[in-house]
């Protein structure tokens, strides 16, 4: 818990510093939030941050982001998740955005519902194993 009160602060902050007075705030419901990891997809989109739904049914490649912190949320399942490291394979896929097809060395940690990681930008991240499905929220906080 302690950790998401600091990665939510954290957050906070950084969006805080972006919005511009007379901003209003955005509400989505736990419905229609429920309803976005059928489609996960971009909730937001302030320039200075992003907030998206992700589902995974299976692992993924390793990535690093340059300019983007990631701050996840997991709302239910489990997977073993990858940060730090090297990643194998490097291959840039987008201006500061290069994939790869897993991580040497790292620290692999089981992740579930509740746990949220905090992924500073230019840290190589992958999830390795995914039990049946993992739903989780992505904050993405760009540095300019």
């Amino acid at each position: 818990m302690r950790l998401f009160q600091i990665g939510l602060f954290a957050f906070v902050v950084s969006v805080g510093t972006t919005l511009a007075a007379g901003e209003s705030a955005t509400y989505i419901d736990h419905q229609k939030l429920m309803e976005a990891f059928a489609k996960p997809g971009t909730l937001v989109n302030a320039g200075g941050y992003r907030v998206q739904t992700s589902r995974r049914v299976k692992p993924g490649v390793a990535e690093v982001h340059e300019k983007e912190t990631d701050i996840f949320y997991v709302v239910d399942g489990t997977a073993t998740f990858v940060t730090g490291g090297s990643v194998i394979d490097p291959k840039s896929s987008s201006p500061n955005q290069t994939l790869g097809t897993g991580i040497n060395g790292g620290e692999s940690r089981r992740i579930s519902k509740g746990d949220v990681v905090v992924i500073p930008a230019g840290m190589p991240h992958w999830f390795k194993a995914v039990d049946s499905s993992i739903n989780y929220l992505v904050v993405k906080v760009v540095k300019p």
